[in-house]
């Protein structure tokens, strides 16, 4: 790779602008006297499909604005390849995400703690969760943010399908709960989405556009990092390719990797940092051997059931014209419409048998249904779609190189219930979830169960289905896991410097210890946030 004469130079340089990058890079440009640079892969976010929440099943699918990975096939998936897309624009993900704000459980969190990471516990985070947002619809100010850039919205989209689901999970006995961000995460509610007056409240909206204005903020799109330079056993800077060009960027201070659960392994793996041998097998010459690189990936894999409706109108139809118009008025007047909404409207967080603690399942229900319980494509016909994921599988995958050459796609392994434990779990919870289509209240709009349909009943059969119907939750996480240096497989130290390379921090999902019992999102806003009080703490 050519290096340019005139490398430039900056304090920190951020890979990445996505959920926990676009803050970094905020909060540390706070500081006037230090200079950061940000490398985004894809373009600025301009499309308006990437402002408008309804636009998620525009930009998901779509190589401009999302990378499109997917994982390996086995039998487990129906020999199929899961699409695993992830962001690739300004605000990452956050652009094109499905919108859910969901924390997880207080458990998850001293659970990092406990596997050898101080200041993790739940205690010790929720400052940063209440940094970041403004809970518009009020909640415990003692647990929720008030004054955060985030602003997280409930829907208030009254439909008579979603009262009449949640009649139904109180006939389960699932409580009505009204802040699974709040004490507790068990019941049945309204999602919680980054949405504010009709616009999706991305970190590209809330962080990194405001941040922009600041002379000491650079950030540079259609970059993608090739490799983090190591020299002299420090990071010093990042190549890139920009345009057909090859360029290098230097950092005086770090180099924060913010790429994402997939780009992130790939990209230290490039710079010669995971497991040596398989490096050496690539012509990669080991900066740092850390096996662990790439290692512990995992993924809620979510299953979706369908039931036809009547006696509603649901999203299947207001999505179409005339309808539509209609509700592209509402939205150009402030009021209730589809083109502000979540994918998912109702959740529900449940056990998926008695005796459990805690919730170890999610669901979701929203009056509208996909074609195959694929979100891409809505049914024609009215419907109705009650999914669900285990929250903490014990699967994992890996993240590997293709080759040595950056433009290859990594290789996606996720091993989607490979372990009985979760494929029992999601039984259950498919159970659950038909049981909940099948309750009293929602007999009044209930027409018949389309998909798996009634034919499916046994514990092989329902397997079956979710083997050919299974889809990502796009929660990967895991993969430059945070653990103490005696753990073989830990990558980043609890101040999420990478083990072996000064100078070096990963700052996003891959560091999760474990997988969260939410949407992985907001708990990755929130490691950016507490990464960029790590790095300021240290340069003091």
């Amino acid at each position: 790779m050519s290096t340019p004469a005139d490398d430039t130079f900056f304090d920190y340089v951020i890979v990445g602008s996505g959920a926990a990058g676009a803050i970094v890079a905020a909060r540390l440009s706070e500081d006037a006297h230090v200079s950061v640079c940000v490398l985004e892969a894809g373009p600025p976010d301009h499309r308006p499909y990437l402002k408008l929440p309804a636009g998620f099943i525009k930009v998901i699918f779509n190589p401009a604005v999302a990378w499109q990975f997917s994982s390996e096939p086995t039998a487990r998936t129906g020999g199929r390849r899961i699409p695993l897309p992830q962001g690739k624009t300004l605000g990452g993900s956050t652009s094109i995400n499905g919108l859910v704000y969901n924390r997880g459980q207080r458990e998850d969190f001293d659970g990092w703690a406990a596997r050898g990471n101080p200041g993790w516990s739940f205690d010790e985070v929720l400052p940063y969760f209440r940094r970041s947002e403004t809970f518009v619809d009020g909640g415990d100010p003692a647990l929720r943010g008030h004054d955060g850039p985030l602003k997280v919205t409930l829907p208030h989209w009254p439909h008579p399908v979603c009262e009449a689901f949640l009649q139904g999970a109180g006939e389960l006995g699932m409580p009505r709960n009204p802040d699974y961000n709040g004490a507790f995460q068990q019941g049945a509610g309204y999602f919680q989405r980054t949405i504010h007056n009709g616009w999706r409240m991305s970190t590209a909206a809330t962080f990194l556009r405001p941040a922009m204005g600041r002379s000491n903020l650079k950030v540079v799109t259609h970059a993608v990092a090739e490799r983090v330079l190591i020299e002299q056993g420090r990071a010093s800077g990042v190549a890139y390719a920009q345009g057909g060009a090859r360029r290098v960027v230097r950092a005086r201070r770090e180099v924060i990797v913010a790429a994402g659960a997939l780009n992130t392994p790939k990209l230290l793996q490039l710079s010669g940092i995971g497991d040596g041998e398989k490096l050496r097998a690539l012509g990669i010459a080991t900066q740092a051997h850390l096996p662990g690189v790439g290692q512990h990936l995992k993924d809620h894999f979510s299953i979706r059931l369908v039931a036809t409706v009547r006696n509603a109108v649901t999203i299947n139809e207001l999505a179409r014209v005339p309808r539509l118009w209609g509700q592209a008025l509402d939205w150009l007047r402030g009021k209730p419409n589809i083109l502000a909404l979540s994918p998912s409207v109702v959740h529900w967080f449940w056990q998926s048998e008695a005796g459990l603690a805690r919730p170890d399942l999610q669901g979701v229900f929203s009056p509208a249904s996909y074609r195959e319980g694929y979100v891409g494509q809505l049914d024609v016909f009215p419907g109705m779609t009650c999914g669900v994921w285990q929250h903490r599988p014990k699967s994992e995958g890996t993240v590997q190189l293709a080759s040595a050459d950056p433009g290859d796609a990594p290789v996606v392994q996720p091993n989607y219930l490979a372990d009985e434990g979760d494929r029992q779990t999601l039984i259950r919870g498919v159970r659950i979830a038909r049981s909940l289509l099948h309750t009293k209240a929602l007999e009044h709009y209930r027409v018949a169960e389309v998909m798996p349909g009634p034919q499916v009943q046994s514990d092989d059969e329902i397997l079956d289905f979710i083997y050919r119907y299974g889809v990502s939750s796009y929660h990967v996480n895991g993969t430059a896991r945070m653990g103490p240096q005696s753990d073989a497989q830990a990558v980043v130290d609890a101040q999420l410097r990478v083990h072996g390379v000064p100078n070096l921090r990963v700052i996003d999902a891959s560091v999760m210890p474990e997988i969260t019992s939410a949407n992985t999102c907001a708990a990755t806003m929130m490691i950016g946030e507490k990464g960029a009080d790590m790095i300021r703490r240290s340069a003091a």
